[in-house]
């Protein structure tokens, strides 16, 4: 049976259409009998944030994220990652860094319990509201000062008790975790595959 050009055309488009791709962080803490690996998922939203989003996946994709660390805990209230100057082992220039370019806002989104958002320098220097290109926070509880004022992109909807876990970690006077919470991977995979044995999917960003 032949398959015409056209319904393979519309077999394709209907299947991207049902891609649902979300982000995987692989995040390891601890030593010897206390080492812990765990999970957890972010979600997008693409409609939102659609530059943010693509910026995100791509950096997923690329490994960029792979051996950072969390450099910031609030117990029960955030974390904080994405600097690829936490690779160093020097903490005074942990939270400074990015991957060379800033993002426009898209600042559509409440700050709620498991939102992932862009961290960005303050008003007093940065007027526009650029985010930073790779730094992320992820909300443990509401923050409504923050509406209004951070691109909110995502938000975690598998494995938040495991930022819960990270965001209670031991910490030093900048809330920098004693231990390294380190990403050990990251990568794309649909939506349908959490809970399943993970298959890695070729998603591109913007997908």
């Amino acid at each position: 049976m032949r398959i015409s050009t056209a319904a393979i055309c519309l077999f394709f488009i209907l299947n991207v259409c049902k891609a649902d791709p979300v982000a995987v962080f692989d995040v390891r803490w601890g030593r010897g009998a206390d080492l812990q690996r765990r999970s957890f998922a972010i979600a997008f939203f693409e409609r939102e944030a659609p530059q943010t989003v693509a910026n995100f996946k791509r950096l997923v994709q690329d490994g960029f994220y792979r051996k950072t660390i969390f450099h910031r805990v609030y117990p029960n209230y955030l974390v904080q990652g994405g600097d690829p100057l936490s690779r160093r082992k020097d903490r005074s220039v942990m939270g400074t860094g990015g991957p060379g370019y800033s993002l426009q806002p898209e600042i559509r989104r409440r700050h709620l319990r498991g939102s992932v958002a862009m961290g960005r320098l303050p008003d007093n220097v940065n007027p526009n509201r650029l985010s930073n290109g790779s730094q992320f926070y992820i909300c443990l509880q509401p923050i409504p000062g923050q509406d209004g004022l951070d691109t909110v992109f995502g938000e975690v909807i598998s494995g938040l008790q495991v930022v819960d876990e990270i965001s209670r970690l031991p910490a030093d006077n900048n809330a920098n975790p004693l231990e390294r919470v380190e990403v050990q991977r990251t990568y794309l995979i649909d939506r349908s595959q959490l809970g399943q044995p993970i298959r890695k999917t070729a998603f591109r960003p913007g997908t």
